[in-house]
């Protein structure tokens, strides 16, 4: 009878134990960052927050070279959030780097698992990367990175360490998928920052690298109305660089909202729906409008969301691009496999450092398939197949290889035959990461990113044009049609004529 009596108190004991193991001291240091920010009853009963502010984002992938200084875009925000129920209604001018010279308005709106955007009074769908950011930016933001810990089931303290010169206890958790430490000022108790480690795997850019490490650092203080403490300046970095930063100019706690500031029409709720759970890795090979093209014997263009070709030369194929992924690079191997049975794949090569651009470079790693790159973009390229893969493994994080890699540093001749093919690197301005691929037997020439078409007629940036002209003109190359990422066969007097046109003198005006 005294045995059976105990056997309640063990199993109790025995389910407490990691409840007791959890209690290391976390729990508490948080809950008094929450006191020091006004309270937790006030934090949790804090039903809104009406944010407006000026900020700006480096542009890292669109920028010239992958590193600083970066291309930057400017924006000023008014953004309504109800934190605990998913919800933000964000209006945003954005203006900065080409195409943006005016002030462009754009609204998002988040409500629960949906997310849209807005321009002009059309609604329509963005992705699951989206939705991803904006969980982030409410679950993370000050108001909220506080509760988000107490809430999470593996809060645990870790080493105390030292941020700006200051000693900070830490906290870890995970939310999600993400591994997060908060960052706490052991003299003020208030959060410093708080940092994650996921991979991205919907988002088109930085699914690129992998795990993502992102780190948002708060500043500028201040008592609220109230009683609630609010950093007034956001700091975000991602993998080491600044990335994206905000000053909130005015704060409202608790205002008024209403259903209809985060109305989002059924239809567009549906369409998000089909589309959330898509990833880079399962991006369908190829644009339905447009449709692969033989542009000579042996020689295909697969237009897509970022363009692939195909070359056949003598002794084996070879692929030139491999954007977006892992997966798509699979599905261009599958493709070619079928228009060129029995033939081996032997080069790929790379154009440019743009991160779309050699998102898929670590699946011709995985089978052996020699790269071939621009000598500047070699760092690059190496960064990238080294990126750590724990979350999301590729097949060469679940089998490391070796690349067989070959920079490009002058003009270089790949294969023999009608279709060989010569490697130029671009040197330019605009075009300095850039190599451009001629097949001289047909005239024809690959002109990376370069050259963009614009909607309409015409294409975008003169600037890159102008220089696509001058490199051809410099290595003598005596062009007939030009085709690119983004640009299908093209006759290049269309290009000399913009070129022609842009350097023309502008027209008087009559005062």
């Amino acid at each position: 009878m005294r045995r059976t009596a105990l056997l309640p108190l063990v199993s109790f004991l025995l389910l407490a134990l990691p409840a007791l193991a959890a209690d290391d001291g976390a729990r508490a240091r948080v809950q008094a960052a929450a006191e020091a920010m006004g309270g937790e009853a006030r934090l949790r009963a804090l039903s809104s927050l009406r944010i407006q502010g000026l900020g700006h984002w480096n542009l890292m992938e669109q920028s010239e070279r992958p590193a600083p200084p970066w291309l930057v875009m400017y924006e000023q925000v008014d953004e309504l959030r109800v934190p605990a129920r998913r919800r933000l209604s964000q209006k945003t001018e954005s203006r900065g780097t080409a195409g943006l010279a005016t002030w462009q308005a754009l609204s998002l709106v988040m409500d629960g698992d949906v997310v849209a955007v807005e321009r002009g009074g059309t609604f329509r769908p963005t992705s699951g990367a989206q939705l991803r950011d904006l969980r982030e930016r409410l679950d993370f933001a000050p108001e909220r990175v506080l509760l988000t810990a107490l809430d999470a089931a593996d809060l645990h303290a870790a080493p105390d360490t030292v941020v700006q010169d200051v000693p900070h206890h830490v906290v870890t958790f995970h939310h999600g998928t993400a591994a997060v430490r908060l960052f706490l000022n052991s003299h003020t108790g208030l959060p410093t920052q708080v940092e994650t480690e996921d991979a991205h795997p919907a988002d088109f850019f930085w699914s690129v690298w992998g795990d993502v490490r992102t780190r948002l650092s708060f500043q500028s203080w201040s008592l609220e109305p109230g009683g609630l403490r609010y950093p007034r300046n956001w700091e975000w970095e991602r993998n080491g660089h600044g990335y994206h930063a905000f000053t909130v100019t005015a704060l409202e706690l608790d205002p008024k909202v209403s259903d209809a500031d985060f109305a989002i029409p059924d239809d567009v709720r549906k369409g998000f729906e089909a589309r959330r759970h898509t990833t880079a890795d399962a991006t369908p090979l190829g644009r339905p409008d447009r449709p692969a093209v033989e542009l000579a014997p042996g020689v295909v263009h697969l237009p897509g969301p970022w363009d692939v070709a195909l070359v056949k030369q003598e002794d084996g194929l070879v692929v030139i691009e491999a954007p977006i992924a892992p997966g798509y690079s699979a599905r261009v191997l599958e493709e070619a496999a079928k228009r060129f049975p029995g033939v081996k794949v032997k080069a790929v090569v790379s154009t440019s450092d743009a991160w779309p651009h050699v998102g898929g470079l670590r699946e011709y790693v995985a089978r052996g398939i020699p790269l071939q790159v621009l000598d500047l973009n070699r760092p690059l390229v190496e960064r990238l197949l080294k990126a750590p893969r724990t979350r999301v493994p590729d097949a060469l994080a679940k089998a490391p290889r070796a690349a067989k890699l070959q920079s490009v540093g002058r003009r270089t001749t790949l294969g023999t035959g009608t279709n060989r093919l010569e490697l130029l690197p671009v040197r330019t301005e605009t075009g300095e990461r850039m190599l451009f691929v001629w097949l001289p037997e047909h005239r024809l020439l690959y002109t990376s990113d370069l050259v963009q078409p614009v909607p309409g007629g015409g294409f975008f940036n003169p600037q890159q044009v102008a220089e696509a002209a001058d490199v051809a003109t410099r290595e003598k190359l005596d062009v007939a049609r030009a085709f690119g990422m983004h640009l299908d066969a093209t006759e290049w007097k269309a290009l000399a004529e913009s070129v022609e046109k842009t350097r023309a003198p502008a027209a008087a005006t009559t005062p």
